[in-house]
């Protein structure tokens, strides 16, 4: 059974999800939560080069985040809605093409592609 995720409140459908994403990206929405029925929640939080994605098993889980370990240094402004700008170890983001393609598998599959590093935060 496939998941239905939700930003905003509005369903989205898998071969949406770059659109949706780049469509916020390009209003200034560089942090973007998609919430989905069984209560699992997918971060996207974005400096428009790289973005940290998490995925969550719910409230409260420290979840996993997609890595990229032969990344080295760090990025800055990742801003969160809340104004925060974060700064990341690029070693815990990934390029942003590769996020796009990361959250649509999440979405259509409900799990991490088979290529993509992540790490268990829990």
């Amino acid at each position: 059974m496939t998941e239905t995720w939700t930003v905003d409140g509005a369903p989205l459908a898998s071969d949406e999800t770059g659109a949706v994403l780049r469509a916020r990206i390009s209003t200034g929405h560089l942090e973007t939560w998609l919430t989905s029925e069984s209560g699992r929640m997918l971060a996207f939080v974005t400096n428009t080069e790289r973005a940290m994605v998490m995925l969550l098993d719910g409230e409260g889980d420290p979840g996993e985040h997609a890595a990229d370990p032969e990344a080295t240094g760090s990025s800055d402004g990742f801003v969160l809605s809340n104004g925060q700008n974060d700064t990341y170890p690029d070693a815990d983001t990934v390029p942003l093409d590769q996020a796009f393609r990361i959250v649509e598998h999440v979405v259509r599959e409900g799990s991490w592609p088979a290529d993509a590093h992540h790490v268990s935060d829990r």
